[in-house]
């Protein structure tokens, strides 16, 4: 990597789509913090996504 440009200039072609970039992703995270529902835990989050991918694994061992 150089030391001559920030690392997040060298992801994009320029450092206006970089700052877009970087509005449109700060904008994402606003509105996920003012989203009024409630927090759902990582733990719940991977439980379900496991069980998701049990399922799929069963159903795919099946022959479905």
């Amino acid at each position: 990597m150089s030391a001559d440009f920030p690392p997040i200039v060298l992801e994009f072609e320029t450092e206006a789509q970089a700052a877009s970039h970087n509005r449109w992703f700060r904008a994402k995270v606003q509105s996920s913090l003012d989203d009024p529902r409630p927090n759902v835990s990582h733990d719940q989050v991977m439980a379900e996504m496991r069980a998701l991918i049990e399922a799929k694994h069963n159903k795919q061992d099946a022959g479905e």
